[in-house]
C-alpha cells in the first residue's frame, strides 16, 4: 500500500502541503488540469519555484488569482464542487475538509453551520488549497495519510473578525473535534492554519507508520523563521506482506488464579499485542482452564513470549504465523441531542459500510444525563444520519 507522512515540525498550511506533494513528485500540469476542472469564475494560475528556508532548499507554490474578496457560505463552496468536472471521489472528500471547517466556526461562532461566512477560507486560494491536496493525493496514489504531532505558539493573528489569539479558533475546534496530538512551540507566529488543519484533520492519522521510503517532498512556508519554515512529505510504501506478518501466540492454563488475567491482558497489550482474548476450555483429568490468546505483529513475538513465560504460570505456548485482512477505520466527532462523543467508521472501498459510537463516551453522557445506554446509542446513530 501506498502512504504517505506530513512531518509538520514548523506547522502546516494549504500552500505547504501542495508544494511538498509537487516537490514530491506530483507534475504540475496533473495538478494545475485538477484546479481548471474546478471552473471557478476566475482563472488560477500556479508558479513553482524552488527557494531555500534557512539552510535547506524547498519548493515554493504561488497561488496567482485575481484580488476578490468573496465571503462564501458553505453551500457556496459545495455547489462549486458539485459542479466541477472532478471525480465524484474528490468532490465528496474535498467537500468533508469544508463541512469539518464550516462545523468548527459555527461551533466557534456559535451559530448555526448555514449561517457561516467563510472569510480567508473562503477566498478562491484557499479553495484550491484544500481542493488541490486531494487531487494530488489521489494523483500520486496515496491510499493512507498519516501525519506527525501539530506545533502550538502563542501570540496573536489579524483576521476578518479582528485580532484573534493564536492558535486560531477555528484552528483549535477543528484540532479539538479530531483530538489532533499537538506540541508545543516558542513561534509566535501563526504556524498551524485553519485550511491546514481541516486537510489532516479530515483525511490524516496522526500517527508514525512503518514504511519503505521511496520519495520525499519538502514545502516552504511563507514566513521566514529562526528554523528552515518547512514542511516534509515521505512517501513510500507500507512493508512486504512477509514483513508485516503477524503471529498468534497460545496456551492453555489451569492453574493460576484468574483474578490475574486482567493485569495480564493489560501488560500484553502494552507491549504491542494486537488483541489478546480468554476462551474457557476443559483440559486433562477433566480441569476446567483458559486458553489465552495473543496476536501480534512477528517483531514484537519474542518479548511477548517472554511476558506470557514470566506473568502466568504456563510452561510453554504454541505460535502459529497468521495473516488478516483489514478495513480502514476513521474517527468522526458528532454532536447528539446529549453531547459530543466519537463514532468509529468502517470503511471499505471508499464506502462507510458500518459505524458504531465508542462506548465509553456512550456510558458518559448516558451517566451525565440520567437516560438508558440504548437511547445514547440511537442518538448517535440519527446524529450520523444528519
Amino acid at each position: 500500500m501506498k502512504i504517505a507522512y506530513t512531518d509538520c515540525f514548523s506547522g502546516i498550511s494549504g500552500d505547504m502541503f501542495l508544494a511538498s506533494l509537487l516537490d514530491a513528485g506530483l507534475p504540475l500540469d496533473v495538478l494545475q488540469d485538477g484546479i481548471d476542472k474546478l471552473n471557478l469564475p476566475e482563472k488560477v494560475e500556479l508558479k513553482l519555484t524552488e527557494t531555500h528556508k534557512g539552510a535547506l532548499r524547498a519548493a515554493d507554490l504561488e497561488v496567482i488569482v485575481p484580488h476578490s474578496h468573496h465571503h462564501r457560505h458553505l453551500s457556496d463552496i459545495l455547489d462549486i464542487l458539485s459542479a466541477s468536472r472532478l471525480s465524484d471521489q474528490i468532490k465528496q472528500t474535498a467537500g468533508r475538509v469544508f463541512t469539518l471547517l464550516a462545523e468548527a466556526e459555527a461551533q466557534v461562532h456559535g451559530e448555526p453551520v448555514e449561517h457561516i461566512h467563510f472569510h480567508e477560507v473562503g477566498a478562491l486560494d484557499s479553495i484550491v488549497d484544500v481542493t488541490g491536496v486531494v487531487i494530488g493525493l489521489e494523483a500520486l496514489g496515496i491510499e493512507r495519510l498519516y501525519a506527525s504531532p501539530l506545533p502550538y505558539g502563542t501570540g496573536t493573528v489579524n483576521s476578518a473578525h479582528g485580532q484573534l489569539p493564536l492558535p486560531a479558533p477555528a484552528t483549535l475546534e477543528v484540532l479539538r473535534s479530531v483530538q489532533a496530538p499537538l506540541i508545543p512551540s516558542a513561534a509566535q507566529v501563526e504556524l498551524v492554519t485553519p485550511t491546514g488543519a481541516a486537510i489532516l484533520g479530515t483525511l490524516a492519522t496522526f500517527e508514525r507508520p512503518e514504511f519503505t521510503l521511496t520519495a520525499t517532498g519538502i514545502g516552504a512556508g511563507k514566513r521566514d523563521l529562526a528554523w528552515p519554515n518547512i514542511m516534509r512529505l515521505m512517501v513510500g510504501e507500507t512493508p512486504t506482506a512477509e514483513a508485516s506478518k503477524m503471529v498468534q501466540l497460545e496456551t492453555n492454563i489451569d492453574d493460576m488464579n484468574p483474578q490475574f488475567y486482567g493485569h495480564i491482558m493489560e501488560k500484553l497489550f502494552a507491549a504491542g499485542a494486537l488483541d489478546v482474548f480468554l476462551t474457557p476450555i476443559q483440559m486433562k483429568k477433566n480441569r476446567p482452564g483458559t486458553l489465552l490468546g495473543v496476536i501480534a505483529f512477528r517483531r514484537d513475538e519474542a518479548a511477548l513470549a517472554e511476558l506470557i513465560l514470566r506473568e502466568t504460570s504456563t510452561l510453554g505456548l504454541r505460535v502459529q504465523p497468521i495473516s488478516r485482512y483489514e478495513a480502514q477505520r476513521e474517527f468522526r466527532q458528532i454532536r447528539t441531542a446529549y453531547g459530543e462523543l466519537t463514532m468509529k467508521l468502517k470503511i471499505l472501498n471508499g464506502k462507510v459500510i458500518h459505524s458504531v459510537p465508542e462506548y465509553d463516551e456512550c456510558v458518559r453522557l448516558a451517566d451525565q444525563n440520567s437516560v438508558p445506554l440504548t437511547e445514547i446509542y440511537q442518538s448517535a446513530y440519527e446524529a450520523l444520519k444528519d
